[in-house]
């Protein structure tokens, strides 16, 4: 992979991890950064999934791809929400 196809694939996984953090619902307590890794762990999947469908290389826009990888980054947020330990009051004894 040339440096292009890198910065490309980071612009790809911000674009991808916004989406995918948008798609859950609730405030998440992920930072930015973790939301903009997801996103490119997501897009990297989602590529590598796509090609093995048969759905990367379409006339136009590759819908069906972004679909994948916004999937996946929505799971992955979701995931990572989820193992983040939860700050705020306790229930009172």
């Amino acid at each position: 992979m040339e440096i292009d196809g890198i910065i490309s694939a980071i612009v790809i996984g911000v674009v991808i991890g916004v989406l995918g953090r948008l798609v859950v619902p609730g405030r998440q307590r992920i930072g930015v950064l973790w939301t903009i890794l997801v996103g490119i762990v997501a897009a990297f999947i989602g590529s590598w999934i796509a090609s093995a469908l048969d759905v990367a290389d379409t006339d136009g826009v590759d819908w069906v791809e972004w679909l994948i990888q916004i999937g996946l980054a929505a799971v992955g947020v979701a995931a990572l929400d989820r193992s983040r330990p939860r700050s705020g009051r306790r229930g009172r004894a």
